[in-house]
């Protein structure tokens, strides 16, 4: 009977997942795609197409955190207003993006000029894209094909690149993090199902803490640091609130309950 109430639910969870958006099932993005973020430039008189920021090249290298914190991208889609003058000074794109920084020993692009000529007005098609790039597929297949696998999402356990040494995201960048006291993680905890029958969440602050430090939930997404001070429910997380901010588009989909409702214990 559990195991019958259990299947029930993650039928109709998923279905209402996949149907969620005005009831219309939504086309699954191929796995390269996954995470794709299209911006457009909010000048017109540049009368360039928009930008295309794959989150899996950057998430492979740099921690949530690094980005969404310390360089200060707005954790929903078109709400941070990137400019070429911001990129220019630094900020955003450009911090990492000015032509000086290293990741590897090679030299990160440049982002954007005043007055692009020759190689520079060739490297706006880098992240100006008219059309998509066939290479990039390419390029993610011989990136993931040594990695850890997952069914959902594009395809990769992130978390289990990392604690196998997979892949070593950088937290830190010179002279635009500063140096923190480390913070005593939580111990992990159980969060109660709200359907009868269905597994309790197990949720780690150890592995959301690596990528996404304290800063990047607290207090802006979850108000309280005490378990059970945030109401949510799950028509909102779909709604890309709370844990949906990340678990709709980025990290691994809604779909995969088990995932999360992974325990009959209590932690």
């Amino acid at each position: 009977m559990k195991k019958l109430l259990i299947l029930v639910f993650s039928t109709v969870l998923f279905a209402g997942l996949a149907f969620a958006q005005n009831g219309v099932k939504q086309k699954r993005p191929k796995p390269y795609e996954y995470g794709t973020v299209t911006i457009s430039p909010l000048s017109t008189k540049a009368e360039l197409p928009p930008v295309t920021f794959e989150h899996w090249i950057h998430r492979a290298k740099y921690t949530c955190r690094l980005c969404h914190v310390d360089i200060g991208f707005a954790m929903k889609k078109g709400t941070t207003e990137i400019r070429a003058e911001d990129n220019m000074r630094g900020y955003f794109c450009g911090t990492c993006h000015d032509g000086k920084r290293e990741y590897n020993g090679t030299k990160i692009f440049k982002a954007c000029s005043k007055n692009p000529t020759g190689q520079e007005e060739r490297q706006c098609d880098r992240c100006h894209q008219k059309e998509k790039d066939p290479s990039k597929a390419d390029e993610f297949f011989r990136f993931s094909e040594k990695l850890p696998k997952e069914r959902l999402g594009n395809g990769i356990n992130w978390e289990k690149a990392e604690t196998d040494g997979d892949i070593k995201p950088i937290d830190f960048l010179e002279g635009v993090s500063i140096k923190r006291a480390p913070m005593s993680v939580q111990k992990d905890f159980a969060l109660e199902a709200k359907v009868g029958g269905l597994p309790s969440i197990v949720f780690s602050h150890k592995k959301h803490t690596f990528w996404n430090g304290c800063e990047v939930c607290h207090p802006e997404v979850f108000a309280g640091v005490r378990r059970g001070m945030t109401k949510y429910s799950m028509v909102e997380i779909n709604d890309g609130k709370y844990c949906g901010i990340c678990h709709i588009s980025v990290a691994f989909p809604l779909q995969d309950c088990q995932r999360c409702h992974s325990t009959s214990e209590k932690l």
